[in-house]
Order: C-alpha cells, then structure tokens, then sequence
C-alpha cells in the first residue's frame, strides 16, 4: 500500500535524506500515512479498542508499512483511536517521540484523529486539560477538531504559560508544520489551482478507475467441476437475470467515505455505472436481461433463464458502525442465492469492503467473485465476466469459513480457511 505515496507526492530523489517529507509540485498533493500504530489489530477487530501485543510483534507485524512510507518521504502521520496493550496511542509518548520521530527520524509531522484526544480518558473528556497535556506531550504536532476549538486553544496557551507544556515542544510541531508547507510549495503558491478541476471524474480518470476494478476483483470459484467452468459468461444468449439490490445501486457500490461519512445507497450519491447497466452496456444487443432486485423461486423457474448474475454483500458503513460479530451477507442476499442459485447456474458477486460468510450457500453457487468496493466503474466488473479481460486478482487477506475461526493468519496452527491469503483463480480473455 505504501506505493501510493510516490503516486500522490511524487518520487523523491535518490539523494534525498530519509524522513524528510518531499512533494514533487503542485500537481502532487501530500500523503498521510494511518493509523498509527496497531489499529489493524484489535481485539476482535474491533474499531477504536485495544490491540494486545508484545513489542517485537508490534514492530514486526504493524510497524514495517510506517517505516517504508517514511523512506518514501511521506509528510503526515496519523495516530490511531485504539490502545496498546491499554495505552491509548494518543497518548504514547514512547511510540510517537520516542520511536516514530527518535528511531525511525520522522521529520514530517504528526496529526491526531478526529477529536481524538478527547478519547484519551474513559469516558471521554473526563479530563480535557489532561487529554490536552497528553496527547501535545506525546508528540502531536497538529490536532483535529471542531465542537472544542475555542477551549483547545485556551487549554494548550494556559499550559504552556504554566510551563507544564514546554515551549520546546511547540516549537517542534511549528517546524514540522512549516517544513511540510515549505515542501508544498503553499507559500509560493497559497491557493489551490482550480485549472485542475475539470479532470476530476474525466473520462481518463474513469478507465483508469475502471482498470482498477478489472485487477481488483477476485475469483474464488469458477464452476461446480473445475472442467466446466462457468466464466467468462457468454454474451450471446436468449435471456439472463440479474438479481440483487446491489446489482443496481451506486452507492453501495462505493461504500461508507464516499461524499459523506458512512456513505448512502441509492444512485443520487455519484455519477457513474451500476452493475447492472454494466451487464447491459456489455451483452449482445439480442440478449434479453431482466433485472429482479429479490426474485422468488417460482418468478426464476418460470423464465427459463441462460444464467444469472447475483450480486449481494454489505450496506456502506465507516469505522465503528461496520463493527460486526457476523460478518455476513445482508438479507436479502442469502435467501436470494438459495433461491436463484439452486434453480439455475448463476454467478455471485460479492460487494463488501471485507470477507464474509459464504457458508453454506458455496455448494451452490456455480462461480464466486469477491468484488470488494469497486466503486464508481461498475463497467469493470463486466469487463471480466464477460471475457473482454482475465482474472488476475489474488486475495490480500484469509478468507475464513465462519467468524469463529477469527482471528486467523497464515502461519498460525489452527489455520484452515474457506479460501486462503493470495489465492484466486484465473481466466484467459475471450478472443473476439
């Protein structure tokens, strides 16, 4: 994931002096690298909660992807909400000064989360003048927030009157402030150049965004006997259905941080292709598709389908809110599948920001594709089940059989997955 700071700041220069934030020019933007430190490892995944590890695991497992984003010059870091082994990171002075900028020499600076200090005691703001003495003395150099600017402000300029906060350590989140402003260019160029604003959402931002989606997707199964496969689909048949509310609806498409907070359904929320207009835009003009957002039984027997295309999964959420001691497909989804699936070959595409459960429904499924958030360009789904392009997509993580297996990594002894880490079948492109 770390390839995407030189995409978004530039490649720094091979004499460049490692920590140093560098942002190429001002068609570059600078990177925050997040959540520091552990967030990924939680408690039963839990958001915000506490990840229970020794030190060489944090440095072993959750530490590596820190250390290359700042020898890629990486300007910002954001600290985690979550704890260590207790300690709310906010607040961990050893970690954010002592190793961040100390041993791995971070001249960037570094950002709370949202209102994050106040979450440094249980309940929140319990103690604010503490939070703010906390988290300033553990090394944060800028602080988010809103609802407590005003008395941010007046708690930080009283501390450090009363030398309790030291002018030191104002004058270092200064520096680090004004180096990454000074790489920017923001005080040659203070304004944003709005001659860029007509290329977002252009046609080449859309096939590349299309492209993405197209080497995302991943096929965890592709026919009930491996020599009868079932992709890529034929474009050419009488009658296919198209089956699911997340055949047909951008904004689940696109999930939760998409132009609000946790996101919404429908398809007011952006411009772009559904599934669904993708299956249409791709097959022959002779072939019929019906679309059915929760098909019965009898309405699937009764139309004498070629196949069907079932597309189910998850409802957009953000941090706390996708929580989930299930992890699994949401109604209608399951009771579509048995319905659809059972009575004709059919395809499921999975729209999900993370492995659910599939059990027991994969006996029945002839072809399983996990197509995470592709987002927008729906139309390179189609690409791929269609045969335009191959499967490429490997898994970037374990793909259990049931929750109670979790946690569960490679290498751990217990570890018998639905689908293991890296795996995912190919296709070749159907030559037209």
């Amino acid at each position: 994931m770390t390839e995407i700071i030189p995409g978004l700041q530039g490649d720094a220069p091979a004499n460049s002096r490692k920590g140093v934030p560098f942002v190429a020019g001002k068609t570059k933007v600078a990177a925050c690298a997040k959540h520091f430190v552990g967030d990924g490892g939680t408690t039963k995944g839990i958001d915000e909660n506490n990840t229970v590890i020794d030190v060489n695991g944090l440095l072993n497992i959750h530490m590596p992807a820190y250390i290359d984003s700042i020898l890629k010059g990486v300007s910002t870091i954001m600290v985690s909400y979550s704890s260590w082994n207790g300690k709310r990171m906010h607040a961990n002075r050893d970690l954010i000064t002592g190793f961040l900028k100390g041993k791995l020499k971070f001249r960037g600076f570094v950002i709370s989360d949202w209102e994050a200090i106040d979450k440094i005691t249980e309940p929140p703001r319990a103690n604010y003048s503490y939070s703010v003495q906390a988290g300033v003395l553990a090394g944060l150099d800028m602080i988010m927030g809103q609802e407590n600017l005003v008395e941010f402000l007046d708690d930080l300029a009283f501390q450090v009157r009363n030398n309790i906060i030291p002018m030191s350590r104002i004058d270092d989140a200064v520096k680090r402030i004004l180096r990454v402003k000074f790489v920017m260019g923001l005080f040659e160029n203070p304004l944003a150049d709005l001659s860029l604003a007509n290329q977002l959402g252009s046609q080449e931002h859309r096939e590349l965004a299309r492209e993405a989606v197209r080497k995302s997707l991943v096929l965890l199964k592709n026919g009930k006997i491996t020599s009868q496969p079932l992709l890529p689909l034929p474009k050419k048949v009488m009658k296919i259905l198209v089956a699911g509310i997340h055949a047909d609806n951008l904004g689940y498409q696109c999930g939760g941080w998409t132009i609000s907070w946790q996101g919404i359904g429908g398809n007011d929320l952006t411009t772009g292709t559904t599934i669904l207009n993708a299956v249409k835009n791709t097959v022959h003009p002779s072939t019929q598709v019906v679309y059915q957002d929760n098909p019965d039984v009898n309405f699937v027997k009764s139309n004498h389908f070629s196949y069907a295309i079932v597309v189910v999964g998850e409802t957009p959420y953000a941090e706390m809110f996708g929580d989930s001691a299930k992890l699994t497909i949401a109604e209608p989804g399951p009771s579509i599948i048995s319905n659809v699936c059972g009575v004709v070959k059919c395809v499921v595409v999975v729209v999900s920001g993370r492995p659910v459960v599939i059990e027991p429904y994969l006996a029945n499924i002839d072809a399983l594709v996990a197509a995470w958030l592709p987002g927008s360009e729906g139309q390179g789904v189609a690409d791929v089940l269609f045969g335009d392009y191959g499967f490429t997509g490997k898994l970037a993580r374990t793909w259990f059989k049931s929750v109670d297996q979790l946690p569960m990594n490679v290498g751990d002894p217990h570890y018998d997955p639905l689908f293991p880490f890296g795996f995912g079948l190919t296709t070749k492109p159907v030559k037209s």
